[in-house]
């Protein structure tokens, strides 16, 4: 499958910046609607940037709602798919 055709998750948005940005950790979060293609992303992103791409699996209850433990992992950008932006308070943690 051909994820930009089926489905606009800005992949070529996200892979420019963490080029750009020269991200190395990459955390990538999903609805529960778009976690059965979480592999696929993540494949695609990591075969373009050679980042290392985290999944997390865990619950998400929208845009505000963080993976726990991400500065301790090392996570240098949160991608949030199918979620509106929103301005977070903690300006250490890259959130696209």
């Amino acid at each position: 499958m051909d994820l930009s055709q089926e489905y606009d998750l800005e992949i070529k948005k996200a892979v420019k910046i963490i080029k750009n940005k020269k991200y190395k950790n990459v955390c990538l979060q999903f609805p529960d609607g778009l976690k059965p293609l979480a592999t696929k992303v993540a494949r695609e992103i990591e075969e373009k940037t050679k980042a290392r791409i985290f999944i997390w699996l865990g619950s998400c209850y929208g845009a505000c709602d963080l993976p726990p433990s991400l500065n301790e992992a090392k996570i240098d950008l949160l991608i949030q798919f199918g979620h509106e932006a929103w301005n977070y308070k903690d300006k250490n943690l890259k959130v696209i």
